[in-house]
């Protein structure tokens, strides 16, 4: 029998054109109480052009990063309570 369970994120920018900055979230849930989120920025060089788009990507690229790793250590956590041993994963 395949069981089929459903996991969204929900992604969030925000730019700050005074500070050249673009803010991204990148918040995970499950079917479960598990609830992560990764973050990140993206700083335009003011010699640069003003493509917004170009800063989104960026920052949403590094929060998605950093919920992937936000992922890999709940998960190392979750197997070290299992097994009582120490567990490294790589990406």
């Amino acid at each position: 029998m395949t069981t089929t369970r459903r996991w969204s994120v929900d992604i969030f920018v925000d730019e700050h054109e005074d500070e050249r900055t673009t803010h991204a979230e990148a918040r995970l849930h499950t079917n479960d109480k598990t609830y992560l989120v990764g973050r990140g920025t993206a700083r335009r060089n003011p010699a640069d052009s003003e493509i917004a788009e170009i800063g989104d990507e960026l920052a949403v690229a590094r929060a998605l990063s950093a919920l992937a790793h936000e992922l890999l250590e709940v998960t190392a956590f979750d197997i070290e309570a299992i097994t009582h041993k120490h567990v490294h994963l790589h990406d």
